[in-house]
């Protein structure tokens, strides 16, 4: 008998969702359904960055950010995931509220 990778394979696949600018949903409710934080390949600018699967009007979206705030407040809070939040632009960075 044959083992079938996907029975045992705890790896997460690429998140789904058509892609959006991150300007383009500021200050628009979404619900956020998962992340995935990921080395940069350019670390001069960021570390790392984060992909944030959301959902908006019934379809599956992805961003792609370096914010360390979005970043810090995904991780503190994934026990929480879904949930409904507005990404807000303060002076010179984005975060939840």
């Amino acid at each position: 008998m044959h083992h079938k990778f996907s029975d045992f394979a705890d790896e997460d696949g690429p998140l789904q969702g058509k892609k959006k600018r991150i300007d383009d949903i500021l200050n628009l409710e979404i619900l956020v359904l998962n992340f995935k934080i990921s080395k940069s390949r350019f670390p001069e600018k960021c570390e790392n960055y984060v992909t944030i699967q959301f959902e908006c009007k019934d379809e599956k979206y992805i961003i792609f950010t370096g914010s360390r705030v979005l970043t810090e407040q995904l991780e503190k809070y994934k026990g929480k995931l879904p949930f409904l939040t507005k990404i807000v632009k303060r002076d010179k960075y984005y975060t939840f509220s």
